[in-house]
C-alpha cells in the first residue's frame, strides 16, 4: 500500500461533496457571485432543449434513451409479464462445472399471468451470480431478443461455488407506463417557495422546473443561475414581489397514474426473483494454458463486489471530525476536518429541484456554481453524485443540467488539467412512478455520455447495488458504501 496522498475533494450533486486533503491548503474563495436573478415571465415558457446549440463533443442525449417495444397498450392486467411463470434455464447442454474465465450462459423466456410465452421484449430484468460462500457478486448482462427471450450472461470470475439468480424489477408493460410519464408529464412532484416581506408578512407558493408546472392562473417568477444558466419558477405571490423569496422546500407528489398503472408497478410484480432455473454450479481452476487462451484478446471489464474490510487508506476517512456549521444537515453545508494530514470535506446538496425540508434559499447552490469557484489542482479531487431527484421531470430537465455541468467541469479541467474529478453514478432502489430502477437507468446513460471526451472516472454505484444480494435501498447499506469508498480511494492513492 502506497502513502495515502493529501489531497482537495469537492464531491458535488444530489449531494454535491468536496472532500479536501490537502496540506493545509487554503480553501479558494469562490470566483463568481451568484445571486437569484428574479423577474416576471409570461404564463407559458417553452422548456425544450435546442439540441444544435450543445457542444460538438456532447451527443443527442435523447437518443441514448432508446427501450426495446413493450408491444401494444393494452388494458389486460393478466397478459402482463409475470415474475411467478417467467423462467429461465442453461444455454446448450446441461451441466453444473464451469472453468474460471469462461462465461455461462441460460436463456430466459418471458411469460404472462396465464403462463403463455410473450411475443415482444421490453421487460427490466435482473440477473446476477452470486457466491455465497465468498459473499461475492458480479451482475449478469441481460440482452434483450424483442422476442420475449433474453439472453443471460455471466462472467465466472471466481472459483468455487456460485448460484444464479434472476429478478422481474418491471414488467414490459410498468415499463410502458414509466416511459408515458417520464417523457408526457412536465412534472410528477411540485415544491414549496417562502416570501417574506419587509414587515414580516409570509406568503407560500408553488415552484417547479417550469412555469406550467407551478399550477399559476398568472404569472410566475423566474430565478436564474447566472453560471449555469438554468431556470427555477415560482408562481407570484400576491402581495409581494418576486425577489422576496427566502425559502424552499418539497411540496407534494402528482397524480399521474390511473388504477391499471398502479396494478402492474404494484409490489406483489415489481422486483420479484423468478424460480430459479439453474442449478448451483462449481467453478474450477483453470490451467495456466486454458486461462490464457480464454483472455486472449478479451479486456475484462466486471468487477467481483464483495463484502470488504477497510483498509488502512480508508481509515483517514474515518478520522475525519465533524464541525458544526449550523445549518440544515439535509442540505448543508457540511464540513469535516483531519489536521493531522490537513485534510478537509465539504459536502452540500445540489440546488433546485432539491426534494427537502425547508431551506434558506441562500444555501442552495448550483453545481455548476461550486466549480467555477474552484481553483483545482493536482491535490484537489471533485466528486460528482448529480443522479438523484432527477427521475420525476422529463429527461430533458436532467439534459439541461447536465450540458452545464459538463461545461464546468471542462472549463475546470482545461485551467487544471490535474484535477481528479469522479462521477457517482446513481444506484438501485426506489420501485414507483416517482423513483423506479428503470428511470434511474436512463439517468446513468445520460450522465455517461454527457462527459463523453472528458478525463473523468466513474464509481459504478450502479452495478454495485445490482450485483450483491442485499435489499436494494436508495440509501444504500454500509456493505455498498464500503465498496464505494474503497473504488474511490483506487482513484486517488497509489499503490
Amino acid at each position: 500500500m502506497g502513502q495515502f496522498k493529501s489531497y482537495k475533494i469537492l464531491t458535488v450533486g444530489l449531494v454535491f461533496l468536496v472532500l479536501v486533503l490537502c496540506f493545509m491548503m487554503p480553501w479558494p474563495e469562490p470566483m463568481i457571485h451568484w445571486l437569484p436573478q428574479p423577474s416576471t415571465v409570461p404564463e407559458y415558457v417553452s422548456e425544450s432543449i435546442d439540441w444544435d446549440s450543445l457542444p460538438q463533443e456532447l451527443p443527442n442525449l435523447t437518443s441514448l434513451l432508446y427501450w426495446p417495444p413493450t408491444g401494444e397498450d393494452r388494458d389486460d392486467f393478466l397478459a402482463s409479464t409475470s415474475p411467478r411463470t417467467s423462467t429461465y434455464c442453461l444455454k446448450g447442454p446441461a451441466h453444473t462445472t464451469f472453468t474460471l474465465g469462461s462465461n455461462l450462459e441460460a436463456i430466459l423466456v418471458a411469460r404472462d399471468h396465464r403462463g403463455r410465452a410473450k411475443v415482444h421484449g421490453g421487460d427490466l430484468f435482473r440477473a446476477q451470480l452470486l457466491g455465497p460462500e465468498l459473499r461475492a457478486g458480479v451482475p449478469g448482462e441481460v440482452k434483450d431478443l424483442k422476442n420475449g427471450t433474453y439472453l443471460l450472461s455471466f462472467p465466472l470470475l471466481w472459483a468455487g461455488r456460485a448460484q444464479v439468480q434472476v429478478r422481474l424489477i418491471h414488467s414490459s408493460e410498468a415499463v410502458r407506463v414509466l416511459q408515458r410519464v417520464w417523457r408526457e408529464k412536465r412534472a410528477t412532484v411540485d415544491f414549496r417557495g417562502y416570501f417574506r416581506g419587509t414587515d414580516g408578512p409570509l406568503e407560500t407558493v408553488i415552484c417547479n422546473v417550469d412555469p406550467q408546472s407551478t399550477g399559476a392562473k398568472g404569472p410566475t417568477c423566474q430565478y436564474k443561475d447566472v453560471v449555469s444558466g438554468e431556470s427555477w419558477f415560482c408562481a407570484q405571490p400576491s402581495t409581494l414581489p418576486c425577489n422576496a423569496l427566502v425559502g424552499h422546500s418539497s411540496g407534494s407528489y402528482l397524480k399521474v397514474t390511473t388504477s391499471h398503472d398502479e396494478a402492474l408497478l404494484a409490489g406483489n410484480v415489481t422486483d420479484q426473483k423468478l424460480p430459479s432455473g439453474v442449478p448451483p454450479i462449481l467453478v474450477l481452476p483453470a490451467t495456466q494454458g486454458n486461462m490464457s487462451n480464454m483472455v486472449t484478446g478479451q479486456k475484462l471489464t466486471k468487477l467481483v463486489y464483495s463484502v470488504l474490510r477497510l483498509e488502512p487508506r480508508a481509515s483517514n476517512i474515518i478520522a475525519l471530525k465533524p464541525v458544526d456549521l449550523h445549518v440544515t444537515y439535509q442540505v448543508g453545508p457540511l464540513m469535516a476536518v483531519e489536521t493531522t494530514r490537513g485534510t478537509v470535506l465539504h459536502w452540500r446538496a445540489h440546488s433546485w429541484p432539491l426534494r427537502s425540508l425547508r431551506t434558506p434559499v441562500a444555501s442552495l447552490h448550483s453545481v455548476a456554481r461550486e466549480l467555477h469557484g474552484l481553483a483545482g489542482g493536482p491535490y484537489t479531487v471533485v466528486v460528482l453524485g448529480i443522479g438523484a431527484h432527477f427521475t420525476t421531470f422529463p429527461p430533458s430537465i436532467f439534459a439541461r443540467r447536465l450540458v452545464g455541468i459538463r461545461a464546468a467541469v471542462k472549463a475546470l479541467l482545461d485551467h487544471e488539467p490535474s484535477t481528479l474529478v469522479i462521477i457517482k453514478l446513481a444506484n438501485t432502489g426506489y420501485k414507483s412512478v416517482y423513483g423506479s430502477d428503470w428511470l434511474t437507468l436512463q439517468v446513468n446513460r445520460l450522465l455517461r455520455a454527457a462527459f463523453v471526451g472528458l478525463r473523468v472516472a466513474f464509481v459504478d454505484a450502479w452495478e454495485m447495488t445490482s450485483t450483491l444480494n442485499v435489499p436494494d435501498n436508495i440509501h444504500p447499506r454500509k456493505l455498498i458504501v464500503r465498496n464505494e469508498v474503497e473504488l474511490f480511494l483506487s482513484f486517488i492513492c497509489s499503490t
